[in-house]
């Protein structure tokens, strides 16, 4: 006997054996270290040993006692007692402690140690354990999986190698004990199920890699059993993968179980199974997955229900309720499409065609949830538009989807909400129509401020004597299309209310997202005319009521422009700007050179009336300014008008202070043009067309004085006409100057013209006169700038 110190290779002490007794003691009170205890005796010395349990007891004295070579075999207590019946006494170190002997009678394990080995069915008794085994260790299914663990393996490899139980045995039990398991909803790695299998195959088909695998009959056809059960279950896991294998766990499960059924399938082990067998089973386990998803949503969705419940609901619900539960349907369907997608597409690493499958499985699935859909939809009354909703929720996923893009479903879609679209389009356009007749003629032509106050309460346009809206799929913020229609505007409400009504319409069509290229392009074509067609009408009338307008306004210096006049304005520039985006295709070259004309007639027709306004107001200034220019004429040289009026001054001035004859007529007139120029820069949106009318109304003034100068060129200026055009013309130059007129068209030939002729009519009216301008030159002077 060696005694060595913690974590040495050599013994402290030795003591040799040769001449000791070795036997069982009692236990000994008092001393640490061990429970069970035996001694060693010599001559009246005496070693006592202890050990942690009775088996490494046993163990102990057994090999001391062959190495003693004693006479006395040392016998436990337990033993001692049966071969001991009566009572008879018995050596005293050999006698087991009662709590110890209570233990072993309590698990019945004193049979086990007694009994002999060869006449036990190991076969059977390993089945036993090994199931016990795997129900002790499945009760952690959680983390298992199906797996031992590293002692409960060493046992059973323990168990196999001492009692000489076969390794095909073994693993078709453990498949047994596996799919009980997977078949009452446990969760088992395929991988353990393939291990086994494979195992098993290998020697029943003699293909063992050692070559030495031999398999009993018994356990042949206990293995074609369990393979066809097998095959059913890993049909059965596939048919149901969402619930066998949620979100994708545990992971690789999916693609593992694909691989074993292929594996299943072979006829034997080293034969490939073609792969259109293999697809072909696994297709049609798709196919119930796809009723069985469908089943158990429409059931989650409440749908589907008991027969009478089932009844009652389509015979009582009303259509809008029946399409609010086919919208919410839709929404489940896709998100369970979502899913599968997401956390079941490891298929294809098992098989590469997986996917095909899986939407072949979608195409199914959408095949089923067709069969309500439609039912909600015939029940829906004619001309209601709450569908669209539906429409663009399912085409907006299967257009995503490279699989299912214009395949049977997303088809099917198109067909039912071709002609609901088409339909729409009609009565939109025939209301539209019908509003711009009506709202031109009751039009006040007050301008709409600010309508982007009240967006949130803005419906979507109606179709006529019908009650429901255009449907808005809901959104968190405000929709992007809102934005650039209010940002102007001083335009009439009709005006205003067409822009937003195509525009809305557009955004609604081009929401859609139509699939098929050919009936999207037609219907973007159609709107885009229809837009045309549209503005066009509302040009046309807006030139007609500016027209009457104008006509009715006044020829004196009295003459304010209306608000109503410049609305008018507004609304051909609001036009211009909105058939840029309502009138324009997005494919630019690649439509025809007809669509590119009708689109420049529009562009062309806005111009055109742009500038007939322009100069209807430039002809009406004129007008204005050729009233004044008319009242000057009364000063001619030579006419009655002129003499009895310059008598009449000069006889009065003896008297009272008289005012300065042609000063209010000049004062009036500037204060006209000043107040003009202030209410267009003030309420017409667009500076290009402002500047356009100054240019035209400056260059207009100067044109119109300097031909009624050329028909005096023969007559001298009287002094009051001269003072007079002399205010006119600097003023005039100054305030067209501020409005942002600029030097070339300021200072053109006309205005050359003009100063010269009047400086020369100063000129000579200061020599005769003798100063009787009164300060009023051509010339410029900081006085005259902060007079003006």
């Amino acid at each position: 006997m060696c005694s060595y110190r913690e974590k040495k290779s050599e013994p402290q002490e030795l003591m040799q054996l040769e001449g000791y007794t070795v036997d069982y003691t009692d236990p000994h009170p008092g001393l640490q270290g061990g429970q069970m205890f035996f001694n060693a005796v010599k001559e009246g010395d005496t070693v006592i040993f202890a050990s942690d349990d009775e088996q490494d007891r046993i163990l102990w004295v057994q090999a001391m006692y062959r190495a003693t070579g004693q006479s006395y075999k040392p016998m436990p207590a337990i033993q001692a007692q049966k071969l001991n019946p009566k009572g008879g006494t018995l050596h005293a170190d050999a006698q087991l402690s009662s709590k110890d002997a209570d233990r072993f009678q309590k698990h019945g394990m004193d049979e086990f140690i007694s009994a002999n080995p060869c006449k036990l069915d190991h076969a059977f008794l390993f089945r036993l354990l090994q199931r016990q085994t795997l129900d002790h260790r499945l009760n952690d299914s959680y983390s298992c999986l199906g797996w031992f663990s590293p002692g409960q393996v060493f046992v059973l490899d323990e168990y196999c190698a001492r009692y000489g139980v076969r390794g095909c045995h073994r693993h078709l039990c453990y498949l047994t004990e596996l799919m009980e398991h997977s078949e009452n909803g446990a969760v088992v790695d395929p991988t353990l199920l393939h291990y086994s299998f494979a195992f098993c195959a290998s020697h029943v088909h003699g293909n063992r890699p050692d070559g030495i695998g031999t398999v009993s009959m018994e356990e042949k056809e206990r293995f074609e059993e369990i393979k066809e059960r097998l095959s059913f279950l890993l049909e059965n896991q596939i048919s149901h993968f969402r619930y066998c294998f949620p979100f994708g766990r545990p992971e690789g499960a999916l693609k593992a179980t694909l691989s074993l059924l292929e594996r299943v399938l072979m006829k034997d082990i080293a034969t490939p199974i073609p792969a259109e067998e293999v697809k072909k089973v696994v297709r049609k386990c798709l196919e119930k997955a796809a009723l069985i998803n469908y089943t158990r949503l429409t059931e989650y969705a409440k749908i589907e229900g008991s027969a009478e419940k089932e009844a009652e609901t389509m015979n009582h619900a009303s259509p809008a309720r029946k399409l609010e539960d086919v919208l919410h349907l839709a929404e489940l369907c896709i998100e369970v499409l979502q899913q599968n997608e997401e956390h079941h597409s490891e298929g294809r690493e098992a098989f590469a065609w997986w996917p095909d499958l899986l939407a072949e499985h979608a195409e199914k699935f959408w095949a089923l949830f067709t069969v309500d859909m439609d039912t909600a939809l015939e029940a829906q009354p004619q001309d209601s538009w709450d569908s669209f909703p539906l429409f663009q929720l399912l085409n907006n996923f299967l257009r995503n989807d490279t699989l299912l893009c214009n395949g049977k479903f997303h088809k099917h879609l198109q067909e039912i909400f071709v002609p609901l679209v088409v339909r729409y389009v009609d009565l939109m356009e025939s209301s539209i129509a019908q509003s711009i007749h009506r709202g031109f003629e009751q039009e006040t032509w007050q301008p709409v401020k600010n309508i982007a106050n009240s967006l949130p309460n803005v419906a979507l346009p109606k179709v006529p004597s019908l009650p429901l809206n255009l449907p808005q799929i809901p959104s968190i913020s405000t929709p992007s299309w809102m934005a650039p229609l209010y940002e102007s505007t001083n335009g009439s409400a009709t005006s205003e209310d067409l822009f937003w009504k195509l525009d809305a319409l557009q955004m609604f069509v081009l929401d859609l997202h139509w699939p098929e290229q050919e009936f999207a392009h037609h219907l973007e074509q159609r709107l885009k005319l229809m837009a045309s067609d549209m503005i066009e009408a509302c040009v046309k009338r807006t030139r007609t009521a500016f027209e009457l307008k104008l006509q009715k306004a006044s020829k004196t210096t009295d003459l304010r422009i209306p608000a109503s006049v410049c609305t008018m304005f507004n609304v051909l520039v609001d036009a211009k700007k909105q058939s840029t985006k309502l009138c324009a295709l997005d494919g630019g070259q690649e439509f025809d050179s007809q669509w590119q004309q009708y689109h420049s007639k529009i562009d062309d027709l806005i111009d055109s009336t742009v500038k007939e306004i322009i100069s209807m107001l430039v002809s009406k200034f004129v007008a204005v300014l050729e009233g004044v220019l008319s009242k000057l004429s009364r000063y001619d040289e030579g006419t009655f008008f002129s003499s009895i009026l310059s008598f009449t001054v000069k006889a009065a001035a003896k008297y009272v202070d008289v005012p300065k004859p042609g000063m209010d007529l000049a004062d009036t007139y500037i204060m006209f043009v000043r107040q003009n120029q202030d209410i267009l820069r003030e309420k017409v949106n667009e500076e290009m067309y402002i500047e356009k009318l100054f240019d035209q109304w400056y260059s207009s003034s100067m044109k119109v004085i300097c031909v009624w100068l050329a028909d005096r060129l023969d007559l001298q200026l009287h002094i009051y006409q001269l003072k007079t055009l002399i205010k006119i013309v600097k003023k005039s130059y100054r305030d067209f100057r501020l409005q942002g007129v600029l030097e070339g068209t300021l200072n053109s030939k006309t205005y050359d013209t003009l100063h010269r002729r009047l400086t020369v009519e100063e000129a000579t009216a200061s020599v005769s006169e003798g100063g009787g301008l009164q300060g009023i030159t051509m010339k410029d002077s900081d006085e005259e700038e902060e007079e003006g």
